[in-house]
């Protein structure tokens, strides 16, 4: 799996690029493989003002299968947390759904 992190009015430090990876391999590691490619957007909605201002944007694209994830909060590992579990829920939806319409219809 490629992950692709950008920051926008957030600083990049180490520690959180390395959680964002991690965090996104756990996520989808029981679902995809090498041929997806995730993005993450992370940002600072309003800067120094504060509030739920912190977003989170997970764009996750895989063989014949595109979801698009949002989440909000006050920090960004919550944001994070928030749009990764969104979109595992959205990939389990859609991926049901293919095997769904791939298996044979029962006759009765």
């Amino acid at each position: 799996m490629n992950i692709d992190v950008r920051f926008r009015g957030i600083e990049p430090t180490a520690r959180l690029i390395d959680h964002v990876h991690a965090r996104s391999r756990r996520a989808f590691a029981r679902r995809t493989d090498r041929a997806w490619d995730a993005r993450i957007h992370l940002e600072d909605v309003n800067g120094p003002r504060g509030g739920i201002d912190k977003r989170c944007v997970v764009h996750l694209r895989g063989p014949a299968v595109a979801v698009v994830a949002e989440s909000r909060a006050d920090d960004v590992e919550a944001a994070l947390d928030g749009a990764l579990a969104s979109a595992e829920r959205r990939l389990a939806r859609v991926t049901g759904r293919q095997q769904a319409q791939r298996r044979p219809g029962r006759a009765g």
